[in-house]
This record gives C-alpha cells, sequence and structure tokens, in this order.
C-alpha cells in the first residue's frame, strides 16, 4: 500500500489528535502564571521580551515560569504514559497468537518451514 507525500492515513491522523488531546489537557492542567507564559514563549512564539512586557513581569520571571512551566508538562505527560503504556503496548493473547499464526502459515505455504 503506497502513500502519497503529504496525506496522512487515518491512524496517523487519529494518534496525532489524541496527542494533541494530551498536550492540550496537559497546558490546561498548569496553574495560571505558568500556563500563560507557555503558551506566549511555545504556541505563540513570542520572545522572552515580548512575554515580560505582555504580563508586566521580568524577562528574569518569565525564564523561570517557563522552565517551570515545560517540567510540569514533563511530569503531567511522563505519568500518563507511565499510567497508559502497558495497555498501549500489550501484544499478547488472540491478537499476538493470530499473528503469529497466520505468519506460520505464509511461511509454511512458500515451503521454508515445515508445517506443524
Amino acid at each position: 500500500m503506497s502513500h502519497d507525500r503529504g496525506v496522512e492515513s487515518p491512524d496517523a491522523a487519529a494518534e496525532r489528535a489524541e496527542v494533541r488531546d494530551i498536550l492540550q489537557a496537559a497546558i490546561e492542567s498548569l496553574p495560571p502564571i505558568y500556563r500563560s507564559v507557555f503558551i506566549l514563549r511555545a504556541v505563540e512564539e513570542a520572545s522572552v521580551d515580548e512575554t515580560a512586557r505582555c504580563l508586566q513581569v521580568s524577562d528574569a520571571v518569565v525564564r523561570t515560569r517557563y522552565l517551570r512551566a515545560r517540567a510540569m508538562l514533563r511530569e503531567s505527560i511522563g505519568q500518563q504514559v507511565e499510567m497508559h503504556a502497558p495497555d498501549a503496548l500489550q501484544f499478547a493473547g488472540e491478537r499476538c497468537d493470530a499473528v503469529v499464526n497466520h505468519v506460520l502459515a505464509e511461511l509454511a505455504r512458500a515451503g521454508l518451514i515445515r508445517p506443524h
């Protein structure tokens, strides 16, 4: 199955939407003073100076809050990954058996192994 460049598969689009939802929820959970700095710096791509003027704080405060916001996001997203990784990456049971049986049948059909 070939894909044209620039055309996103339904699976990739769904995964991208899921990641976006996770990021959005994590950003929304930030305390307001960190969320505002993060959105201005990371989303709106404002400079430190522009962000400081907009929020009426010093450049040092912007830098500190931005670093803390990023650390909070890493922690929040990391916890979600750890919590859901076993389910997301599980490959066992019927699904695993079906894949293994299909591969073995194809190898036997091609004469690469003896049928069991």
